[in-house]
Formats: structure tokens, C-alpha cells, sequence
């Protein structure tokens, strides 16, 4: 599970804890982005994004916050830090890529992209009444043609190279939602974590 988390919202934890139990996961990582490639800077710093996720993470034990981007200090690709995951865990671990419908319809555009089906599974959660067939570019649309897969157990048979899709419930938050909101000295109070709030009341973030 990886993103800016500038900073980490309801609109992460709640999709990710029903596919945690929807597929039954061993584990989950979530790994913040160090530099990334296809969005600006993030407004925060990275120890502040780690130290807040750390914080909204934590009740759950399964649970794990990665540093591995940002400690890489170098550019961040997807297909690397799956790569990186492959040569921790082997070769025989399902690893599986948590996308949204939105960032999954620009996969076409992400380096080196053909390559993620090689390293890990890529499961896309949609809000109910999406449709998930819409905006496909015809180079993906065939992909899912050929590894899409409508079982979680599938996922388990190998180690890669499926695509599931599985509805979520979507929570219309957003981090730039949160951040105007404290930049217009609004309260996002039940938007995040009530840990996360008082950290970034604390360390006047976004303010």
C-alpha cells in the first residue's frame, strides 16, 4: 500500500482494512513515497508523513510501516520497490500491489509498468457503482482480459501476475481536502485519526 499520506486520512485506513480482511492478508506494508516521480513534492516532511502513518497504522498489528522509499533517497518507482519487496520475501510469497481504480486507470503511464505483473498481483479497489471498465486504454483493457481473475483464493495459486478487482467503501476524503481545511484554520476532526490530528496540531503542520 504505498502513497503520499500528506497526511495518512480515513480515506486510506477504511478501504485498506476491508481488503485486509476481504483477502485474508498475512500482512500489509505501507510504504510512504520518498521522491515522487509523478506528482509534486509533498507539503510535509518525510519523518513527519512516516511518524503520522506510524500513528494511524499502529492499533492494527498486521500492520507494518515501510521506510524503504525514503530512506532509498532516490527517485520512487513502483517497479522498484517491488523489486526490493521480491528479493526480501523469494519468489514463491503472493505479494499483492493495493491500487485505486483512478491510479490503476494511469498504470499505462508508470515506469517500466509491464514489469509489476512479473513482481506482485495488483488488486483495484473501486467505490460502489463504479464502473470499472470505463477509461481503460485498449493496451490495458487486453491486460485484464488476460489476468483478471474474479476469486481472492486465485491470488494464492501464484505469486503474480493477476488483477482483481474488489469494491470498497469510498470515503470522499482527500489529503488536499484536509490540508485547505487547516490552511483555512478549519478542524478535520473524524476526517483522520484522532492521533494524527493532535500530532499535526502539535507540530503546526499545513498551517
Amino acid at each position: 500500500m504505498g502513497g503520499a499520506f500528506d497526511p495518512v486520512h480515513y480515506g486510506h485506513l477504511r478501504p485498506a482494512q476491508e481488503l485486509h480482511t476481504a483477502l485474508a492478508l498475512e500482512s500489509m506494508r505501507w510504504i510512504p513515497t520518498g521522491q515522487p516521480m509523478h506528482r509534486k513534492k509533498a507539503d510535509t516532511s518525510p519523518e513527519h508523513r512516516l511518524k503520522m502513518l506510524q500513528l494511524a497504522i499502529e492499533p492494527v498489528s498486521e500492520w507494518q510501516l515501510d521506510r524503504r522509499e525514503i530512506d532509498s533517497g532516490e527517485p520512487s518507482y513502483m517497479v522498484n520497490t517491488l523489486a526490493s519487496l521480491r528479493e526480501e520475501l523469494g519468489d514463491r510469497v503472493p505479494l499483492l500491489l493495493l491500487l485505486g481504480v483512478d491510479a490503476f486507470n494511469h498504470l499505462a503511464g508508470w515506469y517500466h509498468w509491464r514489469q509489476l505483473f512479473e513482481l506482485a498481483h495488483i488488486v483495484v479497489s473501486y467505490r460502489p457503482g463504479c464502473d470499472v471498465n470505463e477509461h481503460k486504454t485498449d493496451e490495458l483493457a487486453k491486460l485484464i482480459q488476460h489476468k483478471r481473475v474474479d476469486d481472492a483464493a486465485q491470488l494464492r495459486q501464484q505469486a503474480t501476475g493477476c488483477i482483481l478487482f474488489h469494491e470498497v467503501t469510498q470515503l470522499d476524503i482527500s489529503s488536499t481536502a484536509i490540508r485547505s481545511m487547516l490552511i483555512r484554520g478549519q478542524s478535520p476532526r473524524f476526517l483522520l485519526p484522532d492521533a494524527v490530528l493532535e500530532y499535526i496540531t502539535h507540530h503546526s503542520l499545513y498551517m
